[in-house]
């Protein structure tokens, strides 16, 4: 009650001091008097002590479900580095510069191989060859006799930039003779001519470049370019000269799908002193691309050909697929190519061939289907083709001068069934390898495929004891074909049996043998 009045009269006083500040005009500035200072106080209070408490607990379960959408994160990180542990190695060997494979046989074969790196380090290496192969059965039918000599020369250089060149030197001489003139003479008939107007030498001089990659590339891509020269003749005088030219490129995809392109040009030039001279160029561009996947392997391309303007397109196809895991595999395709006939190719068929032909080339279209696979050891490969052939090559036998049977090449069109098996196995130290081919001829004009093998069958085996240094061996092969007699009629041609029985024996048992000695 005090306190109200107390409030009552300090606020008449201030209202009172108020108006009697309006009515002052003149107020003097020079000091202020406080009569009394105003002192508020409250109350004392009692205070009042509330203790917290926690809230009572919540005994219930409840269950929570959440959904988390699912999400591959890319999580970029550098690939493992993969090291082998260390193992202890063999010493390593001593390094050879060079082997040599020496043997003989009989009747009166004189064999030779032999190789030596004149350089052989990282960047470069340079190397000669030289291979001899003779025989003589003279005594038995006269000038029965060949000789083939070969020496070479390459070199290959790799630069730091991963490109390289190789470089090919070759010489060969080939010399054969016509023997067989006598083989039919009447008793008492002692007909002899000099080897010298029998034998026939081909010369052959091949020189080579080629440029390619030496290392593998960053973007997984192969090339390389290159041109092969050669000029041949033999003793009438004939002369052919060949010129090709191949660029190729190869790009793969993950490690397993290669694309490959070729571009091929390929000339001849063939004359003789008695005929104009004959050419014959084929150009190829070549395409193709291969898929692998675990269980099948797919080939698709193709082969573009042209010559004498004439352009002709020929499948590259081939779909393998694992039916049983190594151990059956099936194959189908269909593959085509022009094959050329020059007077090269053919004398290396058949040595015995004129002088004096005509080259063509054989254009063909070959469809396959097979199988193939490896059953407690024996590797197996069994194959049925189909070929249809233009221009297929065949040579029959005519009567030159001097009694000597030649053969001069002619061609025929055909059609070509052929079943063809090769089984390989290796038991403990042996070794058993053997092929078979059977060739039906449905010909177009002729009226038998004149002296085109038939049937072949080839078989090996080789025997291999002390630490695989002594090696015996055994090599059967027999063909049967066709021929025309001199009269013209066809006979069939006695088989054709060559059997080698050979033993060889390392000296050196290092990577390439340094010495070896043969005798068959």
């Amino acid at each position: 009650m005090n306190l109200l009045k107390n409030k009552y009269s300090l606020f008449a006083l201030f209202l009172c001091s108020s108006f009697g500040l309006l009515a002052q005009k003149d107020l003097p500035t020079e000091s202020v008097e406080i009569i009394r200072n105003f002192d508020a106080r409250l109350l004392d209070s009692e205070k009042i002590d509330i203790p917290p408490s926690l809230p009572p607990i919540d005994t219930t379960t409840k269950r929570q479900r959440y959904n988390i959408p699912a999400k591959t994160l890319s999580i970029p990180y550098p690939p493992p580095r993969i090291r082998p542990l260390a193992l202890q190695t063999d010493p390593q060997s001593e390094a050879y510069k060079g082997y040599l494979k020496a043997g003989g046989g009989f009747p009166n074969s004189f064999y030779t191989d032999a190789a030596y790196h004149v350089f052989a380090q990282e960047k470069m290496n340079v190397g000669l060859n030289f291979n001899h192969h003779s025989a003589s059965n003279s005594s038995n039918l006269e000038n029965q006799r060949f000789a083939y000599s070969k020496v070479a020369g390459e070199g290959t250089f790799y630069n730091e930039q991963g490109l390289a060149v190789n470089g090919k030197l070759a010489y060969t001489s080939d010399n054969v003779f016509f023997y067989g003139y006598n083989a039919e003479l009447e008793e008492g008939d002692t007909t002899s001519i000099p080897k010298e107007q029998v034998k026939q030498t081909f010369s052959i001089f091949d020189v080579s470049a080629k440029v390619f990659n030496g290392t593998r590339t960053a973007g997984d891509i192969n090339y390389s370019a290159g041109v092969d020269f050669y000029t041949m003749g033999d003793a009438s005088p004939t002369t052919e000269t060949g010129f090709k030219l191949g660029v190729t490129g190869e790009k793969w995809f993950a490690n397993a799908h290669p694309f490959r392109l070729n571009l091929i040009t390929d000339f001849t030039r063939y004359s003789t002193t008695t005929d104009s001279s004959q050419r014959l160029n084929n150009y190829f561009l070549q395409p193709n691309f291969t898929y692998r996947a675990q269980n099948f392997r797919i080939k698709v391309g193709a082969n573009i050909a042209s010559s004498d303007d004439e352009f002709s397109i020929f499948p590259d196809l081939e779909l393998s697929a694992n039916v049983i895991e190594s151990i059956l595999t099936i194959f189908v395709g269909a593959d085509g190519d022009l094959k050329k006939n020059n007077f090269r190719n053919l004398t290396n068929y058949n040595p015995f061939l004129s002088s004096r032909v005509v080259i063509k080339n054989t254009r063909y279209n070959n469809y396959y289907v097979g199988a193939k696979g490896s059953i407690q050891g024996i590797t197996y490969r069994g194959e049925f083709a189909y070929k249809d052939a233009q221009d297929l090559a065949l040579f029959l036998d005519t009567l030159e001068a001097n009694d000597q049977y030649r053969f001069n090449a002619i061609y025929d069109d055909a059609r070509i069934l052929n079943i063809k098996g090769t089984v390989e196995t290796v038991v403990e130290d042996f070794k058993i390898a053997a092929t078979l081919s059977q060739n039906i001829y449905t010909m177009e004009v002729q009226e038998k495929p004149w002296h085109l093998p038939a049937l072949e069958v080839n078989i090996g085996l080789q025997y291999a004891t002390l630490e695989n240094k002594l090696r015996f061996k055994a090599i059967y092969s027999f063909k049967w074909s066709t021929l025309p007699r001199r009269k013209g009629e066809a006979n069939t041609l006695n088989g054709l049996f060559d059997v080698n029985l050979g033993v060889e024996y390392l000296l050196q048992k290092i990577s390439e043998p340094l010495l070896t000695f043969t005798i068959y």
